[in-house]
């Protein structure tokens, strides 16, 4: 008998089996999918939101706010989104809290289509918003290039005059059409997507007050929430539950964890005067709060304190909202 005849013979044998065998699989290839989609996530609540806090400069003072839009880049209310503006050496270099400490007590908004500084010793300004016209400056932050619009001489001279600064200093806003920096240039844990007008890595920064207060019973003289910057803070749940939420609800927003938020000197910069210690709550957090060895390449020696968020579902937060952790 030809080989021929011989394959004919046993496909002919066999080809229910086949058949069945292949229905079988389409059959429970399609419960996978089904389940896959329409199974729904475990929400289990872990906290409340206790403050919402937008930072509209950077390094600048932050504002209180009741509700606020959670959008891609970050929380917005109003006219205000945060760390859209952005103080530059002239040639394009940030200025921030870091080298200039003062930087914390000057208070940013935008009232009437006007921006309006304040800042201690300083007379308020006002003037018109950043014009389209306006220049465009080539900015660093960190080491990764942006953009922002120039806004006016006499915004660069109040602010000159407040920092006290040898050199003239400039203020920028961040416009969607310019060029941003993507996340992942600053930390390679972010997605490749996401960007950001001038935080230091994330859209959203989440802390707890449990935590704050831990730190609190570790120092000699306590610290608040607003010394660590966070976007979100929420309470009603333990000590560093937050590093532990991979995925949260809140609303119909859904966050993503990426990464801890490593501490750096800024941290020693009390909100309330504008002066830098380079010492506390920084040394104490580095006794308790460092990264798995195995994550040194990307913490280094930078104590770990709050979360990194990104945002993959927008929508609006609220004071008071429940948060929930999603399991799937």
């Amino acid at each position: 008998m030809e080989i021929k005849e011989i394959l004919t013979k046993v496909f002919d044998t066999n080809k229910k089996v086949v058949i069945y065998v292949s229905a079988a699989s389409l059959a429970l290839l399609g419960l996978g999918l089904g389940y896959k989609y329409l199974r729904k996530p475990k929400l289990t609540p872990v906290g409340v939101i206790s403050q919402l806090i937008i930072h509209p400069l950077k390094s600048g003072k932050g504002v209180l706010v009741d509700a606020a839009e959670c959008q891609l880049m970050g929380l917005k209310c109003g006219e205000l989104s945060d760390r859209h503006w952005l103080i530059i050496y002239e040639d394009g270099q940030m200025v921030t809290a870091r080298q200039q400490p003062r930087l914390v007590l000057v208070s940013l908004k935008c009232e009437g289509g006007q921006l309006c500084l304040d800042g201690p010793d300083m007379e308020t300004l006002r003037v018109p918003l950043p014009k389209s016209n306006n220049a465009v400056y080539n900015c660093r932050v960190f080491s990764e290039d942006t953009q922002g619009r120039d806004c006016g001489e006499e915004v660069s001279r109040w602010l000159t005059q407040y920092l006290q600064t040898d050199k003239p200093v400039r203020l920028v806003h961040y416009e969607p059409q310019l060029k941003t920096v993507r996340s992942c240039q600053r930390e390679p844990l972010f997605p490749r997507d996401v960007k950001v007008a001038y935080p230091d890595a994330a859209p959203i920064m989440l802390l707890s007050e449990a935590s704050v207060r831990d730190l609190n019973s570790r120092l000699q003289n306590d610290v608040t929430v607003s010394r660590f910057r966070p976007s979100i803070v929420v309470d009603d749940c333990e000590p560093f539950k937050e590093d532990t939420w991979d995925n949260i609800q809140i609303g119909q927003v859904q966050l993503k964890r990426i990464m801890g938020c490593g501490r750096c000197v800024f941290t020693t910069v009390d909100p309330e005067t504008g002066i830098i210690s380079r010492k506390e709550p920084l040394d104490t957090l580095k006794t308790y709060r460092q990264c798995d060895p195995a994550q040194k390449n990307i913490y280094k020696s930078a104590p770990i304190f709050g979360q990194y968020y990104i945002v993959k579902k927008t929508g609006i937060l609220h004071v008071g909202d429940p948060v929930y952790k999603i399991s799937y």
